[in-house]
């Protein structure tokens, strides 16, 4: 599927996702989208994501005990906070090269998520104990 094969909702949808620098649940999507058109139910965006992510013009970020984010598919990596769920973009050294020297022609992607406490958890937990 390319852009221009797209229905109005597939556009739609991928241009909320990849204009955004949230990492939007399918739930806040769908507040978006029906903005725009009131009747759209969530099973409509719940696929439409869902065959955006398949065909590889967005991606999915999936943490444990939290929904699944979706994101552009634009390189970088994401910071993801263990207690509150945070998500944030950031930038490490590209890895793809030693990855592809190591496993071969084989590999497809990676997708790298670190976990930390972010300031805001780290700033709370440090209230706690005082």
């Amino acid at each position: 599927m390319g852009l221009m094969t797209m229905t109005k909702y597939e556009k739609a949808i991928y241009d909320i996702v990849t204009e955004s620098h949230e990492h939007l649940t399918v739930q806040q999507v769908f507040e978006r989208l029906r903005v725009r058109y009131p009747k759209v139910v969530p099973a409509t965006v719940y696929n439409n994501l869902n065959k955006l992510w398949d065909c590889g013009l967005i991606r999915k970020v999936s943490t444990e005990g939290q929904p699944d984010r979706y994101d552009s598919v634009q390189k970088h990596d994401h910071l993801v906070c263990r207690h509150c769920g945070k998500i944030m973009d950031v930038s490490f050294e590209d890895l793809t090269a030693p990855l592809r020297s190591q496993l071969g022609e084989d590999f497809l992607f990676y997708d790298l998520k670190v976990y930390y406490l972010c300031p805001d958890c780290r700033a709370a937990k440090g209230r706690e104990t005082e």
